[in-house]
């Protein structure tokens, strides 16, 4: 217990109380020790998920399709929309690796409801299967196995995995770091042998042609897939939310005083959790040296392996996307006709133009490869946050262990994907992938706003964020919430 003859925050403290941080009507953080931030130049860590969620449908799927429709000037909109994202990461790590909590505890923490919103949507959007039905549809190209069949194999095949690791942080780590490998260098491997010096130059010339808004998107057909494509641009809806669970789980910052969370049949070793986070003596100048040491490990993770690896993939398929519309004149009126896998089609043919039926089924692999990656993501980000919100907020909850709450509803997404699959009403699984695209765009302009607030009021001056990240972030709930209303009242849509 660490004294002194003043707390870190509030009244002064009784001497011989423990120092705290208090922080919005929840319980006190009691001032602990920072660890010692690693080297800032390393390979793996928690921004594997967010790769492996943002280097999804979006990358490979929903921007290609607007690449060949409306050519590669339309992908300024994706470099704003990976950006706004690199900022919005660096940011949800500022308050997790300062305290331990998630973001989910800090919107508690400004006011309770905020964060049930959050609850509330999280089952909203993300109990719909899209992404493992769109990699499950390009498993059915290779192999001709009904993909609603694959799919569901896979969900029962995740739950399997996921109930049986003992620390399911570190085996989904080493998994997504493997699969992400494959993808990138497969991808760029493929774009070179496929795509010309022609069309790498439109696709980074595209990226800087700011402004540029075809008229033919501006109708309530191609408006909220634009919209739904620029939340995608990187991980989308809630899945930045989550990343400060994976923080927490990894060890980052104060996240070590917390402990780890174990798969079902290791849930007897768990460790019992805090009732709250921790802080840092934010006036001790060696702890505020070792603050800037983990903001420099978690800045180069934004900059180098988040927004570098997710545009390295994007730029492969647009590269992609330009020699499909060349090995398929059609596809363009295929798209605009409403065949949604239209563009799937004409880069497996531009796949197999440079290398023979072989490359063209490589390419659905990698399709199924990244809905995999993506499902493997989002199941246990849910599942993970799901089980949070309940342990810490729910009366009675704290009589399991967290282990048991992850498993309910890990479980229960499964079950509810698999009975949508068969019986519900999504018309295919490009139907699914577009409506979890734009419904997450208002969760995206949500959170920008809690961010604010509990950045600013709910930590320490010294650790604050700068203003102009502040007005980055308040740029960014201006953008998805505008861009939402603006669809819902020109065009009278919300969901395609």
């Amino acid at each position: 217990m660490e004294t002194s003859k003043t707390p870190a925050a509030g009244p002064k403290a009784v001497a011989g109380e423990e120092r705290v941080w208090r922080a919005g009507r929840l319980d006190p953080m009691p001032i602990r020790t920072l660890p010692e931030p690693p080297p800032s130049v390393h390979l793996l860590g928690p921004t594997v998920f967010l790769v492996a969620l943002g280097v999804g449908m979006g990358e490979s799927y929903m921007w290609p399709r607007l690449v060949l429709v409306f050519g590669p000037e339309i992908r300024w909109l994706f470099l704003i929309g990976v950006t706004l994202q690199a900022v919005v990461m660096l940011e949800m790590a500022r308050y997790a690796m300062a305290t331990g909590e998630s973001i989910f505890t800090g919107a508690a923490r400004v006011f309770k409801p905020i964060m049930w919103f959050f609850f509330v949507t999280a089952i909203l959007v993300y109990i719909w299967p899209g992404h493992l039905s769109a990699g499950a549809a390009a498993f059915e190209q290779i192999t001709g196995i009904p993909w609603v069949v694959t799919a569901c194999v896979a969900l029962v095949l995740v739950g399997i995995l996921f109930s049986l690791a003992r620390v399911i942080y570190n085996l989904l780590e080493n998994v997504l770091a493997l699969l992400i490998g494959l993808l990138v260098v497969g991808t760029a491997v493929i774009a070179s042998m496929v795509g010309s010096w022609g069309d790498l130059t439109t696709t980074i010339t595209g990226m800087f042609n700011i402004g540029y808004f075809p008229s033919g998107a501006m109708n309530a057909e191609w408006f909220p897939i634009v919209v739904g494509a620029i939340a995608f641009a990187g991980p989308s809806g809630m899945q930045q939310m989550w990343y400060t669970l994976h923080l927490r789980d990894s060890g980052a910052g104060m996240g070590s005083h917390i402990p780890k969370l174990r798969g079902l049949r290791h849930a007897g070793e768990e460790e019992e959790m805090p009732n709250r986070g921790f802080m840092f003596d934010t006036e001790n100048t060696e702890e505020m040296r070792k603050w800037k040491g983990w903001r420099r490990w978690v800045t180069f993770d934004a900059l180098l392996l988040f927004w570098g690896v997710t545009m390295l993939v994007t730029i492969s398929f647009t590269v992609l996307a330009q020699s499909a519309a060349r090995a398929n004149p059609d596809v363009k009126t295929l798209i605009e006709g409403g065949d949604r896998s239209a563009a799937l089609a004409a880069m497996s043919d531009a796949f197999a133009a440079a290398g023979g039926s072989v490359l063209g089924t490589a390419f659905f692999g990698f399709i199924a490869l990244i809905g995999l990656n993506a499902t493997l993501g989002l199941f246990d980000s849910f599942s993970r946050g799901q089980a949070d919100m309940t342990y810490f907020f729910v009366k009675g909850a704290k009589r399991f262990k967290m282990s048991h709450l992850y498993a309910f509803f890990l479980w229960a997404v499964i079950i509810f994907g698999i009975l949508i699959l068969n019986f519900g009403p999504a018309d295919g699984p490009e139907a699914v992938l577009d409506i979890l695209a734009f419904l997450s765009t208002f969760a995206m302009g949500a959170y920008c706003v809690v961010l604010l607030l509990v950045n600013n009021k709910m930590l320490p001056k010294p650790i604050r964020p700068k203003w102009w990240t502040n007005g980055i972030i308040g740029f960014g709930a201006v953008f998805y919430l505008g861009m939402l209303f603006f669809s819902l009242f020109a065009f009278g849509v919300v969901v395609d």
